[in-house]
């Protein structure tokens, strides 16, 4: 069975930093570019970063860029985003999402439908 399990989540201060972890079973995780993606309430779900099954090439969105490093562990079957210098805006609901198996190329897709299997996501609140 399929499983992308997220932690990490909570309450932090603003300009504090936060580390997230997405476990995966289930699926040939060393073989999937994997995506972190939020969504704030009353918002659409927005991408933030992926990386490419090898971990050897990492993607960001401006809105987070310079403060979010993503990593993966392919014996682990683990993905990690740290976030730092956290600020009010970054509230939201964090899910992690594994892209189709597709050859194990160098690239990692930017849109919700680039991925097909989720996370039930954590949730980080930003205090100001």
């Amino acid at each position: 069975r399929v499983h992308l399990v997220e932690s990490g989540g909570g309450l932090v201060q603003e300009g504090e930093s936060l580390t997230l972890s997405c476990t995966v079973s289930g699926l040939r995780f060393p073989r999937l570019a994997m995506a972190w993606f939020r969504q704030a309430p009353g918002k659409e779900r927005e991408w933030i970063s992926c990386i490419i099954w090898s971990g050897g090439r990492t993607k960001y969105a401006e809105s987070v860029k310079g403060r979010a490093t993503t990593s993966r562990d392919n014996y682990k079957n683990t993905v990690v985003l740290q976030m730092s210098a956290l600020k009010s805006e970054d509230t939201a609901m964090y899910y992690c999402a594994a892209a189709r198996e597709s050859g194990m190329i160098p690239d990692c897709g930017e849109q919700v439908d680039d991925y097909s299997t989720w996370g039930q996501g954590t949730e980080v609140t930003v205090s100001s």
